[in-house]
């Protein structure tokens, strides 16, 4: 069993998760309506909810989700690939519209009322599921979207969507990587001592090793939404479903 207060991994002692201030970091909802209230109702008071990216595509209330989020001042939400892939798309969706529909964006759409959207579309039906997007959404759902930040960083702990290249400070770390990861991060403890609380990457269970706290546990497919809780102790896991 791991003791706590004296992490070890790949050579690296990591003192215990200490934020600045409590902190729970619930993990990729993708459309989960459900399971967001859930988890939300067993948040500690006293802890500072991160959403960790992700709120979109692959469930069927991608956008009862964001207006759920949207409506929410007192959650940090934080920016996740399929959130700048529906970004891109309204950008640019002869560009950048098949690969967010060929990875759950048709399942945004439907959720705002969009239908007939397929894998294949020509450039015209792109641009008009676009225009039908952008006047769904409203500007000001867009531009709450468009304003998420990428990080946080709190104490000893940084919370990202994908994860951190474990050679970089966290102030420069490049974009790309916090909203699709890193090769080498699952691989490389860093050497800072820093945690990295992150989605994206799916695992069985929520997990703490080697500075890496993953709270992604699919639940889209399996039902299951975690989050975890640091105060300076051992972290906490919760599960939603």
């Amino acid at each position: 069993m791991q003791k706590f207060g004296a992490w070890t991994g790949q050579g690296v002692t990591f003192a215990d998760p200490a934020p600045e201030t409590p902190l729970c970091v619930i993990g990729d909802v993708h459309g989960c309506l459900p399971l967001l209230h859930h988890m939300l109702q067993q948040v500690p008071r006293d802890h500072r909810i991160i959403m960790a990216g992700d709120y979109i595509d692959r469930g069927e209330q991608s956008a009862e989700v964001l207006r759920c989020l949207s409506a929410r001042p007192d959650l940090t939400c934080l920016m996740g690939n399929h959130e700048d892939m529906l970004l891109r798309f309204l950008q640019d969706p002869v560009g950048e519209g098949g690969l967010w529909i060929r990875n759950g964006g048709l399942q945004t759409l439907a959720s705002f009322g969009i239908r007939g959207a397929r894998a294949q579309m020509s450039a015209e039906d792109l641009r008009a599921c676009r225009d039908r997007l952008q006047e769904a959404m409203g500007e000001t759902l867009i531009a709450c979207v468009a304003q998420l930040p990428t990080s946080v960083l709190s104490g000893n702990v940084l919370v990202v969507h994908a994860g951190a290249d474990p050679r970089v400070a966290p102030d420069a770390q490049a974009e790309e990587t916090l909203l699709w990861g890193h090769p080498d991060f699952c691989r490389i403890a860093r050497r800072d001592g820093l945690w990295v609380v992150h989605g994206h990457t799916i695992v069985r269970a929520a997990r703490a090793q080697q500075g890496r706290i993953a709270v992604d546990t699919g639940a889209y497919a399996t039902g299951i939404l975690s989050a975890v809780c640091l105060d300076g102790g051992a972290p906490r896991f919760l599960t939603a479903s």
